[in-house]
Formats: structure tokens, C-alpha cells, sequence
């Protein structure tokens, strides 16, 4: 688990009145981790393009041009003059050494973006626009000098952003990296240290994000047991049984001891392995509700179903359902919409009236919003990147993948964290290990990108 911070001014203003460090070591510190970057991949018989801006993000470049200059055949391409003292001082050391300067982009192999940093606001010059399209067309492998430019602190990204096939962030993780749009175009990201370790340089954030080696499985350690002693999950299941059955079976590789659905009517064709009931078990421990519920129950009955204390998973339908703010009243809930359910959410809840464009463009600040009026609720909102909340503490899982994106998948969420909240995981605990074992089985997944069914998620399970 990393940190993550919304902006790192303040990390290295510290390391100006704190630890004596100067503007001018921090940029060697970041130029020369790119500099061994691509000496570690790359031959000496390598050309590497350099293409700068005239801020401090173009100063790391130039400063970069310098320490590989003579070893590999390296151009500066300037698409501004240097306005930063920095760039300034920068390019008086590299013209001193004769690091060669060209008006346009050539073939090369390595390609490295420091044209903006992460102060970039607005919208692109139509001239640097058109380089940063015959950037992203050539065939070269594409470096980002801390962020790719046109990288927006919110997350937000044009299709004109420079797309690296690597990011190499100095001194800490931007949040605004993991933005959903940013997936497309920020490729690995790799942090390099200014001259302090992280753990020096780092102080305290609401933001984290999730690596798949924090994933803590429900194994089964205590060796007196019986099926009780797993949980017994209650799965509503309503209009569309499918989605229903989906979770269930999920949560039932996942180590619930029980999984039982609970209808009005008899489910058709429901799998031998799971129970059936028109009301609630008297020994559940947890409840799923929402996936697929159509309108089978009265709002009376489905209240019914959240008049205790168990905990609860919440999605799908409810969230455009009224009966929403009622539930939201109650404690022990894991929400897990969608941006579209979300969106109906924050209307529902009268927190926002915006629509799906605005939250993509925004998720941290509305999942915010959300968490600081409803503490305590737990939030999963699903995307390309997975927000996860609770309060004033936010986590991010970047590890999911296009392969996901079909339909059942989320009902092999909704399964993993009901089955979680069965066997006493807290919401937010369940929150994090059911996001990181969905995405870990979507990365597991040996089948063509596009063919994967919610049946290849849940036989997954067993190999996590």
C-alpha cells in the first residue's frame, strides 16, 4: 500500500526548509533517475529525443539530455524558451557540453515527454497540440517525465495527452493519476527519489493506493469448524434471478460457510448448492441486495429485509430506487455502484445534480463528497480504476482491467464482499479484499481479452 498525494509542492518545499536540500538537487536527483532508467533498457547505440517545455518539467528534461549526452545520440526538441530560473540554468550546462538542439520530432527509440508538469491547466497550443499528436503516433517507447502532459491534477485528460508506454514520477504518487481517464494514458508508473527515501519524503494522506500483495484471503486457519462458523450470507433475488444467483455462487467459492437466496417466488433452475428461502434466515450474518431486483418486492418488504443490524452490501437497483435515503440511515453498509448508480445516488441524497460526464471528470472530489456526509457508510465505486471510502480515509485498486468490463461482473463483486461481510470482515476491510481479488482474477484470466463470463471469474476463485 503506497501513498498518495493530491499535489507534492508542499513535500519539496519541505525538503527546502527541513532537510537542506536545494531546488537544484532534487532536479539532478530526478533527471539521473531517468537517466538510469533508460541506460537499464536501452543500448548505447539508442536515440533519444527529449522534448521540453520551458517550466521546471522541461528543466528535469534538459537536465536529463545533459547526463546522457555522448553516450547516446540525444536531441532537444524546444517547444518553448526556457521561463523557469531552472530551465534556464538548465540549458545554459547543456549548450555548454553541446547537446544538440532541432526544431522537429525525427525517428528515434526513446521519446521523453517533459513539455508540462503538473501545475498544466486549460487547453493545449495548436502547435504543441500537433507535436504531441506525432508523439503519440510514432513508434518509439514513450517516456513521461513525472506526469504526461496535459495531465490535470482532477485526473483530467484530452485525447491529445501525451501517452506513455512508462510514467516516471518524481518523490511521491499523484493522485491524479489514477483518475479513470488516466488510465489510458499514464502505461507502468515507477516513483524516483529526489535524494531522501520515501519514507522521509512522504507525509501523511487521506489517500492510499492498493497493491495486489495487500490482499488478505478468507482463509481457513482454525481447524474446529463447521459451515456455521463461515457466515451465512442472504442474497436478495428479485426480477432478473441471474444476477442474483451470479453473486451467490461467487460468495460461496469465497468461503461463505452458507449462501441462501431469498425470494418471492421460487427461483428457476437455482444451483444444488445453494438454499432457498421467501424470508430471512435466522442465522444470517449478512445480506446482498439490489443485484438484478427489478421491482419483485414492495417498498415495505425490502425495508423489511434492512430492519437489523447485520451488515449489508447495497447495489445496483437500489440506488435509483427512494427507498435509498431510508437505507443510507442504517450502519454496517458497503455501497457498490457504478457510475451511473452513483450519479443517481448523489441526486437521490440531494448532495449533487450532475450527470455521469461530470462525475468521470471528478470522482475523487464526489466520492469525497460523499464519504465526508455519510461517515459512516463504506463506498466502492466502480470504475477503471476502483475508489474505495470511508470518512476521511480513501483507497484506490488500479488494477482492474478491461477484461472486467462484461456483463455479471459486478454481481462476482457484489458476491466476493457479501461473502467477506459473512465471515466478520468490516465493510471497509470487506471493501478492499473483494476489489483486490476481482481485479486479481481479472488479471488471472488465460482467455482472449473479450470472452471472459462471470462463470470464468467465479471458477478463478479457486486459484487466487
Amino acid at each position: 500500500m503506497q501513498k498518495l498525494f493530491e499535489e507534492v509542492t508542499t513535500l519539496d518545499t519541505q525538503c527546502y526548509t527541513k532537510f537542506g536540500l536545494t531546488e537544484d538537487i532534487l532536479m539532478e536527483h530526478a533527471a539521473n533517475g531517468i537517466n538510469h532508467f533508460i541506460r537499464s533498457k536501452f543500448s548505447l547505440t539508442s536515440k533519444v529525443i527529449v522534448v521540453c517545455g520551458g517550466g521546471n518539467n522541461g528543466a528535469d528534461g534538459i537536465a536529463l539530455s545533459r547526463l546522457l549526452h555522448k553516450d547516446y545520440e540525444v536531441s532537444l526538441l524546444l517547444l518553448q524558451e526556457p521561463k523557469s530560473q531552472m530551465a534556464k540554468l538548465q540549458i545554459s550546462r547543456a549548450n555548454a557540453i553541446g547537446v544538440q538542439t532541432i526544431n522537429s520530432l525525427k525517428p528515434c527509440d526513446v521519446l521523453v515527454d517533459a513539455i508540462f508538469g503538473t501545475g498544466f491547466r486549460g487547453t493545449f497550443d495548436p502547435s504543441i497540440k500537433k507535436t504531441l499528436q506525432e508523439m503519440n503516433q510514432s513508434p518509439a517507447y514513450k517516456i513521461a517525465c513525472d506526469i504526461p502532459s496535459g495531465l490535470q491534477k482532477t485526473g483530467i485528460c484530452t485525447q491529445d495527452n501525451f501517452k506513455a508506454d512508462i510514467t516516471l514520477t518524481m518523490g511521491a504518487l499523484k493522485k491524479s493519476m489514477y483518475s479513470d481517464q488516466a488510465k489510458e494514458f499514464v502505461g507502468t508508473i515507477k516513483v524516483l527519489d529526489l535524494g531522501l527515501s520515501r519514507n522521509i519524503y512522504e507525509n501523511n494522506s487521506p489517500w492510499k493506493l492498493l497493491d495486489l500483495e495487500d490482499l488478505k484471503l478468507p482463509f481457513r486457519e482454525k481447524k474446529d469448524t463447521h459451515k456455521g462458523s463461515f457466515g451465512h450470507l442472504a442474497v436478495i433475488s428479485g426480477e432478473k434471478s441471474g444476477a442474483s444467483i451470479i453473486s451467490a455462487l461467487s460468495a460461496l467459492k469465497f468461503g461463505a460457510g452458507l449462501v441462501t437466496l431469498v425470494s418471492v417466488q421460487d427461483p428457476h433452475n437455482i444451483p444444488y448448492s445453494l438454499m432457498y428461502t421467501n424470508k430471512l434466515p435466522v442465522n444470517t450474518t449478512a445480506i446482498a441486495s439490489g443485484m438484478g431486483l427489478g421491482d419483485f418486492f414492495s417498498e415495505e418488504e425490502l425495508l423489511g429485509f434492512f430492519d437489523n443490524s447485520l451488515p449489508k452490501i447495497i447495489d445496483a437497483d437500489l440506488f435509483h430506487m427512494p427507498l435509498i435515503t431510508k437505507i443510507l440511515e442504517k450502519e454496517n453498509l458497503l455501497l457498490t455502484p457504478h457510475p451511473k448508480e452513483f450519479v443517481s445516488l448523489l441526486q437521490k441524497t440531494k448532495l449533487a445534480n450532475i450527470d455521469i460526464a461530470e462525475l468521470q471528470n471528478n470522482r475523487f472530489k464526489y466520492a469525497e463528497l460523499f464519504c465526508k456526509h455519510f461517515p459512516n457508510l463504506t463506498l466502492l465505486l466502480k470504475g477503471a480504476n476502483v475508489i474505495i471510502g470511508k470518512a476521511q480515509e480513501f483507497y484506490i485498486n488500479p488494477h482492474g482491467t478491461s477484461v472486467l468490463a462484461k456483463g455479471g461482473s459486478g454481481d462476482v463483486l457484489s458476491g466476493l464482499a457479501g461473502a467477506l461481510l459473512a465471515q466478520g470482515y468490516d465493510p471497509l476491510q470487506a471493501a478492499i479484499h473483494a476489489s483486490l481479488a476481482h481485479t486479481k482474477l481479472g488479471l488471472q484470466y488465460k482467455g482472449t481479452d473479450f470472452s471472459l463470463t462471470p462463470d470464468s471469474l467465479i471458477e478463478g476463485i479457486g486459484n487466487l
